[in-house]
């Protein structure tokens, strides 16, 4: 069945992943996961802030980790996909700033960032879209397929009167000339902006004025334009002891603006990065690349995601978990004949994003989830819901984004391990590789 999508937040199945911080594995555990007359075919997905690296700061766990994830010729032993909510980038630097870090050969294809999936979103890449965010946004924009793109710094130059809160960059004139710019149609949030109250204050106007931000605002247009946004993480780990603001820190902050104003809310056409199913069903195709260069002939049958985030990458991990077993039964039944082939020709043909795949593609039978302790989660400081059914507020705050509904029993991992490489010789064991 093909992976279809438009909204993120459609994918609320039901599955519940068990916690394991203390567990030791049984040969009876290990001969769940594979035979002995052959290794188990899996892959691996792993974070890279907190888990790789904190800001430019190598984590030393990962070095060890990924000289043993490579042959003697370099070659990953593995399939290995780096997915990560970072996006102020071309896959190309984060794949040489990785082969520098890890001392390992590192490809773009093997790199994901969190505007990756909007490639397939190919419906709005002839629109003319505002993009937000810090870096080469606009060769960002070129790369996963937009035409037409206006940049928070174009619409501040064509408009000088709309950025008004920095003193020193008022314009000097009383009346500045402004220039006519093409009505934005669509707005692409890819990152955190370094002046975030001009990024608000623009992205505002242009939703107020339905993409044309020159005109005053005479009525409500509501729904407003289509909005897709990448990155929900509230927070992250860099060099400081305590995590930073992250993008859905920015997204908190705009989504109350327009509802303070307007008295409705912030409406997404899509919601990227983890913990969105949309996410993982992406690194999955690359991690099916990635096996049949590997001259793999047989599918990988297990996903494991790596990460230090219980509210993204632990979250999303599980979240994809109960979508590949909801698919995998479907499949299973639809196979046998309770349900008819037609079901999955109409979402082939509803419209909707699709994400490589195919209703005869065979999917991982699930995604496990491992969380490590060197990045935003500290087993020292932190405790994971020892019962999944407690409320938030009895429990903890929910970080993750309002649109994603909180799910308690969604943050606890199937392992927890002191770091990386704790967390690859795990799986190894599990899959009957040898540890070198």
């Amino acid at each position: 069945m093909a992976e279809m999508f438009s909204r993120l937040n459609m994918f609320k199945l039901g599955w519940r992943c068990v916690k394991s911080s203390t567990r030791t594995i049984t040969p009876a555990q290990v001969m769940r996961h594979y035979s002995t007359d052959r290794r188990g075919l899996f892959g691996l997905l792993f974070d890279i802030d907190g888990v790789l690296v904190r800001g430019r700061n190598p984590i030393p766990a990962a070095k060890q980790c990924f000289r043993n994830l490579v042959d003697g010729n370099g070659n990953f032993k593995v399939p290995v996909v780096f997915v990560t909510n970072a996006g102020n980038c071309m896959r190309q630097t984060k794949a040489e700033q990785l082969s520098h870090i890890l001392e390992v050969e590192v490809s773009p294809e093997q790199v994901m960032l969190s505007h990756s999936p909007l490639r397939v979103f190919n419906q709005f890449h002839d629109m003319c879209v505002l993009v937000s965010g810090q870096g080469a946004v606009v060769d960002v924009a070129h790369n996963v397929g937009f035409k037409n793109v206006v940049t928070i710094d174009m619409l501040r130059e064509a408009y000088p009167l709309l950025d008004m809160v920095d003193h020193n960059r008022r314009p000097k004139e009383m009346n500045p000339p402004s220039k006519d710019l093409p009505p934005i149609e669509a707005i692409v949030l890819f990152g955190e902006p370094i002046r975030w109250e001009t990024n608000l204050q623009l992205i505002t106007d242009v939703l107020l004025t339905n993409g044309r931000p020159g005109n005053p605002v005479t009525s409500l247009h509501y729904p407003h334009i289509p909005v897709l946004a990448c990155n929900m993480d509230l927070l992250w780990m860099a060099e400081a002891k305590n995590p930073r603001f992250g993008h859905g820190m920015f997204l908190v902050c705009l989504e109350n603006i327009y509802k303070k104003i307007t008295g409705c809310e912030l409406k997404y056409e899509a919601l990227i990065g983890k913990p969105s199913v949309v996410t993982y069903n992406y690194a999955e195709l690359l991690i099916r690349q990635q096996a049949e260069n590997l001259g793999w002939t047989q599918p990988v049958e297990r996903l494991y995601a790596i990460g230090d985030n219980p509210m993204a990458d632990i979250y999303g991990a599980n979240l994809y978990n109960r979508y590949l077993k909801a698919i995998n039964r479907t499949q299973a039944q639809a196979h046998a004949g309770d349900i008819p082939y037609e079901v999955f020709d109409d979402a082939k043909c509803s419209g909707k994003v699709s994400v490589g795949g195919s209703f005869e593609h065979r999917l991982p039978e699930g995604c496990s989830s491992i969380l490590v302790c060197t990045g935003v989660y500290n087993h020292d400081q932190q405790n994971l819901p020892s019962d999944p059914e407690q409320t938030v507020t009895e429990q903890q705050i929910f970080h993750g984004h309002r649109d994603f509904h909180f799910d308690p029993s969604l943050t606890q991992p199937s392992f927890v391990v002191h770091d990386v490489r704790d967390g690859v010789e795990r799986v190894f064991q599990l899959e009957g590789w040898p540890l070198e």
